[in-house]
């Protein structure tokens, strides 16, 4: 996963992460971030300049000089230049937050699918969703806003020197009251920073709630629960109101406090200009440039704006940071040899919650067998599964296939070797085609369709396909499918792949026993080239298979063949359900 390389060690190292990813954000924005400086400093310095043009101009005038036709053609040149550096810093703007917020995105999303924790990331689906479209957009427009943020102080520089000029007395004058400026801006800072963090955890418990419902919808329908999901989901509106008004109350203090000192600041330097202007050390021009240089120098409005704006991306950056942070696949650079698929799981050991869900799992599966995992519910049968393929890495111990360690291979030999189906399969794709072709990594368009039929037809959803107008050209938003249904698609899509290894987690749990009993003839016949490794819960799955690794409490407690263990085993009777296992139990 490259994508995620240009924020992997901004994210994972210790310290200032946050701060770490806005800067390789701003870097992403690449000439962009180069045309964002070049035009805020020719805005700043035309800003800067305008005011002494203006004053010299009304000195011009006033003196009857030939002089002022020429400093009001300096203004005017100031004023163009500030306007043209603006429109093509927010052009500039534009494309670099682009730039960034897609940077964010790819990095969040490729670490996401990267996962290799047991069970789900730590972060619920909703607020990684939040995270991804909110807190990336956020951190990801920062460049601009750090620009004209480092920018902001050189007005101020600026304004002091140009009083300076001016008389040495305005300048002292005006850094007199500067302290107070400085004081209420970092308050300001400190407090928006606080609530803008809080303001973007509360909108993520919200989408959480909001996807949960939306994903359960047809069980609070059938519950007659929709009133109470509501008010559940809504549950954090009043405190992501109250954190709203808060932010604005933050800014509207800062600027009602700006509005009390900016003019009180204006006052003093002014009455002192006016007694140089009456003592004849300064001119009319030069005060009504004093004027306009107090204006800058103190104006807190677009400060503040620029600090909110940043505390805001900082805090994004914090949630994408806490993104980044989820553990992830590495993979190494060794290559596959040739093999049957000879599996070793050798002292493997998982911990899921503080608690050992793998305890020291010794297991060899030989190279093309079939092997069923047995066991409880909690015993730890899904998770061997995801560790016998590399979809998690365990905490302690190894796993080999055809003596090389799944952790030293490269992504590209490890994902071609390793075939998975699952209980409840994503459909990906275009088409049906599209979604049972995903299974060799290329689309239907790259595969052979007779592949994509033969895979079809072992997973007993060719003839379910072919009754559709469309058949395999069916998009598959419009192909309304049954749970059965797109457990056999799911099927198809692993016995497409053409791996030496095959892991079915409880993939066949939603399908009738007719059904079931043929995919289990494939998988014992036409599948035999593959290792094979089977959740099972029913007792006929077990029974096809070459031997039963039966899991108790995390540990292997015995390995054999399914009517050894249903003889000399109660318990392993009792695994199955009643029911089914007197139905199924085998003569």
């Amino acid at each position: 996963m490259t994508v995620r390389q240009p924020l992997e060690s901004a994210a994972r190292l210790p310290g200032r992460a946050a701060d770490r990813i806005l800067l390789c954000t701003t870097r992403e924005g690449g000439v962009w971030t180069t045309v964002l400086v070049i035009t805020a400093v020719f805005s700043t310095t035309a800003q800067i300049l305008f005011p002494a043009f203006l004053g010299k101009a009304l000195d011009s005038a006033l003196d009857g000089g030939g002089g002022a036709s020429g400093w009001t053609i300096g203004c005017l040149l100031a004023v163009t230049a500030m306007a043209a550096a603006d429109a093509l810093f927010e052009l500039a703007a534009g494309a670099g937050a682009a730039c960034g917020t897609a940077l964010l995105r790819r990095s969040m999303l490729a670490t996401l699918l990267s996962w290799s924790g047991p069970g789900g990331p730590r972060t619920t689906a909703g607020d990684m969703v939040s995270r991804l479209v909110g807190a990336a957009a956020e951190a990801g427009g920062v460049a601009a806003v750090l620009v004209r943020a480092a920018l902001s102080i050189v007005p101020a520089v600026g304004s002091v020197v140009a009083l300076f000029v001016i008389d040495p007395w305005l300048a002292g004058t005006f850094l007199l009251g500067l302290p107070a400026v400085v004081l209420l801006l970092r308050a300001f800072t400190r407090h928006i920073s606080d609530v803008s963090v809080r303001y973007q955890e509360t909108q993520g418990r919200l989408a959480t709630a909001l996807l949960e419902a939306l994903t359960g919808r047809r069980t609070i329908a059938a519950a007659g629960t929709a009133d109470a999901e509501v008010r559940r989901v809504l549950r954090a509106l009043p405190e992501l109101n109250r954190l709203g008004h808060g932010m604005w109350q933050a800014q509207t203090q800062a600027a009602g406090r700006s509005a009390l000192l900016t003019p009180l600041l204006e006052i003093a330097v002014l009455s002192v200009a006016g007694f140089a202007l009456a003592a004849g050390r300064i001119t009319v021009g030069e005060m009504l440039a004093a004027a306009q240089y107090v204006a800058i120098g103190s104006g807190l409005g677009m400060t503040t704006m620029l600090l909110g704006r940043l505390a805001r991306a900082r805090a994004a950056a914090e949630r994408v940071h806490g993104a980044l942070a989820q553990p992830v696949l590495e993979y190494g650079d060794r290559r596959l040899p040739p093999g049957p698929g000879h599996l070793e799981l050798r002292a493997v050991q998982v911990t899921a919650g503080g608690e050992r869900v793998l305890d020291g799992v010794d297991l060899t599966v030989p190279g093309g067998t079939c092997t069923a995992l047995v066991g409880a519910s909690g015993s730890g049968k899904s998770l061997l599964a995801a560790v016998a393929g590399r979809l998690t890495d365990p905490d302690a111990g190894a796993v080999v296939l055809d003596g090389m360690p799944l952790g030293q291979l490269t992504h590209r030999d490890l994902r071609s070797a390793v075939g998975y189906a699952f209980e409840r399969p994503v459909l990906f794709g275009e088409t049906l085609g599209d979604a049972i072709a995903r299974g060799t990594g290329r689309t239907a368009g790259d595969v052979p369709e007779e592949r994509i039929v033969v895979a079809a037809r072992a997973a007993d959803v060719d003839g379910f396909v072919r009754r559709l107008p469309d058949e395999y050209r069916t998009p598959l938003g419009e192909a309304s499918l049954s749970g059965g249904e797109v457990q056999r698609i799911g099927l198809a899509r692993a016995f497409v792949h053409s791996g030496r290894l095959l892991i079915l987690d409880d993939a066949t749990s939603s399908l009738d026993t007719v059904t079931e009993h043929r995919i289990s003839q494939v998988l014992t016949g036409a599948l035999r080239d593959r290792t094979r490794i089977v959740v099972a819960h029913r007792a006929a799955t077990a029974a096809r298979a070459d031997s039963v690794v039966w899991l108790d409490g995390g540990r292997v407690r015995r390995v054999g063949p399914h009517h050894e263990l249903w003889r000399t085993e109660p318990e392993y009777r009792r695994v199955f359900r009643g029911a089914e296992a007197v139905e199924e139990e085998p003569s």
